[in-house]
């Protein structure tokens, strides 16, 4: 009698799915040594508690539908999209990051998109942000991310970003969903 033993059959994720979940692992990786928690819990220098209230107030005036954090974008803003989005790249501008990717996403939604943030991190001039943000496209369909934008601050406004989130559910929006005129 013989017998055939066959490899289970495993589907690989989408590259984009992988890349997520590697940045999540690296991000949780740095972090937990780093003592941000701890960091958190003890008593914060004056420029980062300016810091942190600012980006608090800019969440607050978002969610609020009267303002939103990049209102601190300072003129010659760095902002960068990590990964393998359809608008991962380095924006050299608040204007140009505004025009391509901020006005774009909105002019995509029924419903704007409101922040919860989850926690802030704050250390110097540095805050990274992991929020939730949600919202109804103008297709009906609910648009859903999660988010990790570590800012670097000067002076009250935002000199540099990186923004994370899972770019398999915002392709899937920013190709699905047509921008309104």
């Amino acid at each position: 009698m013989s017998y055939t033993v066959t490899a289970p059959v495993c589907r690989p994720q989408p590259l984009a799915r992988r890349i997520f979940k590697a940045t999540l692992g690296i991000a949780a990786t740095i972090l937990a040594p780093a003592g941000l928690e701890a960091r958190a819990a003890q008593s914060l220098t004056e420029t980062e508690r300016r810091n942190k209230a600012a980006v608090e107030a800019g969440f607050e005036s978002w969610a609020a539908g009267t303002g939103s954090p990049y209102d601190l974008l300072a003129d010659d803003v760095r902002w960068t999209i990590e990964g393998y989005s359809l608008a991962s790249k380095t924006y050299p501008s608040r204007e140009a990051f505004l025009r391509e990717v901020i006005r774009p996403f909105n002019a995509r939604m029924k419903a704007p998109l409101k922040p919860a943030i989850r926690n802030i991190y704050a250390d110097g001039d540095t805050l990274i942000v992991f929020f939730d943000a949600r919202g109804i496209a103008r297709d009906g369909e609910p648009y859903a991310n999660t988010y990790a934008w570590f800012l670097d601050m000067r002076d009250g406004r935002i000199v540099r970003a990186s923004a994370f989130f899972d770019s398999v559910v915002f392709n899937a929006f920013w190709t699905r969903v047509t921008p309104a005129d």
